[in-house]
């Protein structure tokens, strides 16, 4: 019945009489729930929170039902519940459970009678009655004959009915299941995966300790970024802020940057003065605000920043639980790119900071690799990620130099450690093209802030194109189709209309007009800020920090100028297999992991063993004592 459910702030609004404004009634901490009467009519119930608290009903009496869904991704919707215009606004939803609502109303409605049954005449009329409604149920979406399909009803067209109606959510797998629901259960919690170990279970502190954290492996390919947008989608939007360490990851994520959202600068000034930022207006109101922070890519996050962070959390909220008492939702792998810092700068991990392990109760990793299924080429990965480069893999790597990088007129994008070496070659290999430079400029919603924008966006303000260009898609269109992030495809054409969108021959075969998307990036003070444009970017070469997050067709890696430890991992996990890399010039000196992040997976490694064979020893007295039972 979780779906007949909902918790959020209510707003009902019932017209009066001579045009007047109408009575508006508002509820936080309201439940919702849809239910049937002793008539077995729809009914939405709104209490609101306390013993005292109204508690409203509406009869949802066929034709006069109308939902209005267009804000529902933001966690908001209108449901107008009678023919007299009143109407239930709720807000503050968490996004998922909303969808899941609205949709279990809308099929109850529409498979339900269209007009209200006679009542019967009876010299008592029996007390009204209220029961939460049935699940969703077959006969409720195939509707018998003469009545309109769930998306058609009450004036919406399929087009605009919720997106989890037309196309069933993708799944989510047993241990992002458990991810979702330690979020769920309010602990803090760090979360990573593995590039091809095998599955760990959930350490899980006691109340007032922490556990060290488990042993954790790299996220390249397991699905967290659709993991992240589910937890983001399960929480309440008002209180929960989603950032990350650069500004594209946090785009991927609908999120700012974890520096935007502090409001503290670098953090390098002293913690009082630190303080007196984050009390700003606007500032100041986030942090309270909080109640859920997520934070992605935490491997390039500062130790030094982290601690910062925490206190400042504690001292603007005023509280001295860990981070104010905000729930953390941290995922990243420290093995990969790590922070960035000045030339004579220590490097700090977050794991090195003082208030980390305070501040985490639960650690998990995801197993599942769906980037790379070749089982050779996970492997190889492993071993890059650690540091370790025998002769096997420097071997395996050095044979790629002969794969054939060009297909149907599609190259390897080449990934360059440095952003000028990126901006060279683009600019150097379109000019060596022939023809006209189309040009696609940015529709943004504010021209005083495009560097902010541009910060955070996967795509320029600026989009420069010919006949052949490579180019590679920074969104997904149609997953289905291959259509996503990463894809890589060539100009083969342009539309003849004013507009002149180019057509793009992509790899998975699929020949497509590219048009304008958009992207909503949040601002500072919470504003919402977007870009339209062309959701291509040049593709001949690509940094390495551009491309996390992205999963390449074909890659071409020239690996003798990485600089930082975990920067060949990166590089290499880019590619969906073997058999589309090309590493050229390969060194097997370039491959190094960081010493002290090696040492700090050594001791969870050994904390996960121990807390694996306590599992195992109760485990197994349990099953002793229930056979002697028995």
């Amino acid at each position: 019945m979780e779906a007949a459910e909902l918790r959020c702030t209510a707003a009902v609004e019932q017209p009066l009489p001579g045009g007047l404004a109408p009575r508006r009634r508002v509820m936080r901490d309201a439940t919702v729930l849809l239910g049937r009467n002793e008539l077995r009519q729809p009914v939405l119930r709104v209490a609101g929170g306390g013993a005292a608290a109204a508690v409203l009903s509406f009869v949802l009496a066929g034709d006069a039902v109308r939902l209005f869904t267009r804000f529902a991704g933001e966690g908001r919707a209108a449901v107008r519940v009678g023919p007299d215009g009143a109407q239930v606004l709720l807000s503050d939803c968490p996004p998922d459970a909303l969808r899941r609502f609205l949709r279990l109303l809308r099929l109850k409605v529409a498979s339900g009678p269209q007009d209200a049954p006679r009542r019967p005449r009876l010299l008592e009329r029996p007390p009204p009655s209220f029961s939460v409604i049935s699940p969703v149920q077959e006969r409720d979406v195939l509707c018998g004959p003469g009545r309109r399909r769930a998306g058609e009803h009450r004036g919406e067209s399929p087009a605009e009915a919720p997106r989890a109606e037309r196309r069933p959510p993708a799944r989510l797998s047993a241990e992002q299941e458990a991810v979702l629901g330690a979020v769920r259960s309010g602990k803090s919690i760090f979360f990573t995966g593995s590039a091809g170990e095998g599955p760990r279970r959930l350490s899980s502190a006691p109340r007032g300790k922490s556990w060290p954290l488990t042993s954790c492996f790299s996220l390249a390919g397991t699905g967290k970024s659709f993991l992240l947008k589910r937890i983001v989608g399960s929480l309440p939007p008002n209180i929960t802020y989603a950032t990350a360490s650069t500004g594209v990851a946090a785009c991927h994520i609908g999120g700012t940057t974890l520096h935007a959202f502090a409001g503290i600068g670098s953090g390098k000034a002293p913690l009082e003065q630190c303080i007196q930022l984050a009390e700003r207006p606007g500032v100041r109101q986030h942090w309270l605000a909080c109640q859920h922070l997520i934070i992605d890519e935490i491997s390039m996050v500062d130790g030094r920043f982290f601690d910062k962070l925490e206190a400042v959390a504690r001292a603007v909220r005023k509280r001295d639980e860990p981070f104010g008492g905000i729930q953390l939702i941290i995922c990243g792998d420290f093995l990969q790119l790590p922070p960035v810092c000045k030339a004579n700068e220590e490097i700090k991990f977050c794991f090195q900071a003082k208030s980390w392990r305070k501040c985490i109760h639960i650690n998990m990793e995801l197993t599942e690799v769906r980037r790379q299924s070749d089982k050779t080429f996970v492997s190889l990965l492993s071993a890059i990620r650690l540091g370790r480069c025998t002769e096997e893999v420097t071997r395996q790597l050095m044979q790629t130099a002969a794969h054939k990088s060009e297909r149907d007129g599609i190259l390897a994008t080449r990934l360059c450690t440095h952003k000028d070496d990126v901006e060279i070659t683009n600019e150097r290999r379109l000019q060596q093209l022939p023809g006209e430079v189309h040009v696609f400029e940015a529709l943004d919603s504010d021209p005083m802030l495009v560097k902010l924008i541009d910060a955070q966006c996967p795509v320029g303000g600026r989009v420069e194109l010919k006949l052949g260009a490579q180019v590679m898609l920074a969104k997904n269109l149609d997953v289905s189709q291959g259509l996503v992030n990463g894809a890589r495809g060539v100009v083969v054409g342009f539309e003849s209309e004013q507009k002149g969108l180019p057509k793009v021959r992509f790899l998975c075969g699929v020949t497509q007009l590219i048009k304008m998307e958009k992207w909503i990036i949040k601002g500072p003070s919470g504003v919402h800020l977007s870009r339209q444009q062309l959701p291509l970017k040049l593709a001949w070469a690509i940094s390495i920090h551009k491309s996390q997050g992205m999963s390449l067709d074909c890659v071409e890696i020239s690996l003798s100028r990485v600089f930082e430890s975990g920067q060949a991992y990166v590089a290499l996990s880019r590619a969906r297999s073997l058999a589309g890399l090309r590493v050229l010039d390969f060194d097997p000196k370039v491959v190094r992991a960081d010493p002290a992040v090696l040492q700090f997976y050594r001791q969870l490694r050994h904390h996960q063993l121990l807390a694996q064979d306590s599992l195992h020893t109760h485990s197994d007295a349990d099953e002793k004592e229930n056979w002697k039972c028995n």
